[in-house]
């Protein structure tokens, strides 16, 4: 409780790591809370192909392995939980993981954004063997099956049309009759031959038990349930960012994810943010990275001006 931070990172998926790296590098006491997942989605994901550096592919929690050892090895400390609370009222804030309580003279968000998921045993048993919420990040795997997309919205039928680039057919099963996304991207996707719709029907099943070989769909009209014949499944029914532990203290949008004033500046001074916690386009690891620079340079840009004398 003594000692004070000069910044506190929570997470610990890229753009955590990567903050954290660069506050280390700069000579800055860094704190890092890893969060019960440490390592963020990442660790969900087998093989990542899209990050530079690994022409051959890596795992993604080999990666945030690496991540990791490389803040530590540059002096940045590690406490492993979750933020159950923090107070951002005064300075330095407080942040509390469990039972133990930790003071920053500023604070770095970059807690990321969790896929909502169907909410199936079978789903979460088959996540990263043929299971996934990112078609831009796993599709390639899949090339010459037959896919499924779950959901309707913008999405969804992004996730389907680039998935036509790998699979002979895309089938997209959407719980309605009609779908959310915008018009435009509606009529790409309806004259798309490899993507076939399947309307009014939900998951029951993720059928497999090492890898997903299929799909228990059910009609919600007729109650009849069918099998589908595929070998992957994305889920796109949307994120929640998980930026819960801030309880309004931080200004954000309707849906969570955090508003930025100037460059990483977050509504509170001290508070900044990086990757999934405010960008809900890209979703990336390389961006989400290149974020956790970003707000590290100005959290150390912020405290420099702190401590230059009043003229």
């Amino acid at each position: 409780m003594d000692e004070i931070f000069d910044v506190i990172v929570a997470g610990s998926g890229p753009a955590g790591l990567t903050a954290a790296i660069y506050i280390a590098r700069s000579n800055l006491k860094a704190l890092v809370v890893s969060g019960v997942e440490a390592g963020g989605q990442l660790i969900w994901t087998t093989e990542v192909e899209d990050y530079p550096g690994f022409p051959d592919g890596v795992l993604g929690p080999d990666l945030m392995q690496l991540f990791r050892k490389q803040a530590e090895r540059l002096g940045a400390k590690f406490t492993d939980g979750d933020i159950t609370e923090v107070d951002l009222s005064k300075r330095p804030f407080t942040v509390q993981v469990g039972p133990k309580t930790f003071l920053g003279k500023s604070l770095i968000a970059a807690t990321g954004a969790s896929a909502i998921w169907l909410g199936l045993e079978s789903e979460q048993k088959l996540r990263g063997r043929g299971v996934s919420a990112c078609a831009v990040c796993d599709g390639a795997f899949f090339k010459g099956k037959n896919l499924a997309v779950i959901g309707g919205g913008d999405t969804a039928l992004r996730e389907a049309l680039f998935l036509t680039k790998f699979a002979p057919k895309v089938f997209v099963v959407h719980r309605r009759d009609e779908l959310r996304a915008f018009r435009a991207l509606q009529d790409r996707a309806k004259a798309n031959k490899q993507i076939e719709f399947i309307w009014d029907s939900e998951v029951v099943e993720v059928l497999g038990e090492t890898k997903v070989e299929g799909l228990k769909i059910k009609n919600k009209k007729t109650s009849e349930e069918e099998i589908l014949p595929v070998e992957g499944v994305f889920v796109a029914i949307g994120h929640k960012p998980n930026t819960g532990f801030l309880k309004g203290q931080v200004e954000t949008d309707q849906t969570g994810y955090i508003k930025l004033k100037e460059g990483s500046r977050t509504s509170v001074e001290g508070v900044f943010a990086a990757g999934d916690v405010h960008d809900y386009k890209y979703q990336q690891a390389v961006t989400a990275a290149g974020a956790g620079c970003m707000a590290a340079l100005e959290v150390e840009e912020f405290l420099e001006e702190e401590d230059q004398p009043a003229e």
